[in-house]
């Protein structure tokens, strides 16, 4: 069997997650940090740490500016998330994304919804 990663030349394996909870229970929070610790073991990377944006804000927030502190370390691999939604609205995880690819940072998402049938017929015209 062939490993997913420890076969490539990265500089680090370390990924961080980025959780939006802004109205949730500490069992989703549990059950949402689970899930990505799953993907993490599943894909050999190593979660380093796990940011958490309790409180709706703008791009900027103390939880994201955190994380963007990270990226810079030299061990970084990229940001784990559960699905989009998790970066905020669509227009500020549009910006949110934008900046994460900038750092030169992997954005995974744990729940990748695809296009329905629907929304590629709109594509299309």
């Amino acid at each position: 069997m062939v490993t997913l990663t420890e076969n490539h030349h990265v500089p680090g394996l370390d990924v961080y997650g980025f959780l939006r909870l802004t109205h949730t229970t500490r069992t989703r929070r549990h059950a949402l940090s689970a899930v990505l610790d799953e993907y993490c073991r599943a894909h050999e990377l190593r979660m380093a740490a796990l940011f958490v944006e309790h409180a709706p804000g703008d791009v900027y927030s103390p939880a994201f500016v955190g994380l963007l502190d990270t990226l810079t370390l030299p061990e970084a691999y990229g940001v784990v998330i559960p699905s989009l939604g998790h970066l905020g609205p669509s227009r500020t995880a549009a910006e949110r994304t934008r900046i994460i690819l900038g750092v030169g940072a992997r954005l995974k998402q744990v729940r990748f919804t695809p296009p329905t049938f629907h929304d590629a017929d709109r594509c299309r015209s």
